[in-house]
């Protein structure tokens, strides 16, 4: 990281960030063409999930090569200067890079849209089998990430 004195190492407040954090960039290679895609997304036991279609996009990429980076940020307010090379930005971030899987078994499903429920919300719900048919979930299997800080 070239600014090092922005950097995260405690993997506990890298936790923090992910976890205070509304929405995930998926980062996937297409043919070698960078595809990015804004998802909700839930984070447990250095995994993150996320709920799509089961058809698309994502998917088919994903079945072609699992690699993956993400991106998510916290904490950010804009720094008003007078000059115009002056202004700033308060942050948090985290990237990371994993594998993607795709979670087909019903159970598994459930538990993953329950931690995705509960990254935002503390309400407890079902999913009707119906609407499992019709639900893709990728889990990232997350192999490294670093966070960053600008306070």
């Amino acid at each position: 990281m070239r600014r090092s004195d922005r950097e995260i190492t405690d993997h506990a407040q890298i936790e923090a960030i992910l976890m205070r954090a509304t929405v995930c960039r998926l980062a996937m290679c297409d043919e070698g063409w960078p595809y990015v895609v804004p998802l909700n997304f839930g984070y447990q036991a250095k995994c993150l999930f996320f709920h799509t279609a089961v058809q698309g996009r994502k998917l088919d990429i994903i079945q072609r090569n699992d690699r993956v980076c993400f991106e998510v940020e916290s904490d950010n307010k804009i720094i008003e200067s007078f000059e115009a090379c002056g202004w700033s930005m308060r942050y948090a971030s985290v990237i990371g890079f994993g594998r993607a899987k795709l979670i087909d078994d019903p159970a598994q499903k459930r538990a993953a849209l329950d931690i995705i429920m509960r990254h935002y919300s503390d309400r407890s719900y079902t999913y009707p089998d119906d609407v499992l048919a019709k639900t893709a979930i990728i889990r990232i299997d997350i192999e490294s990430m670093t966070g960053k800080r600008k306070p």
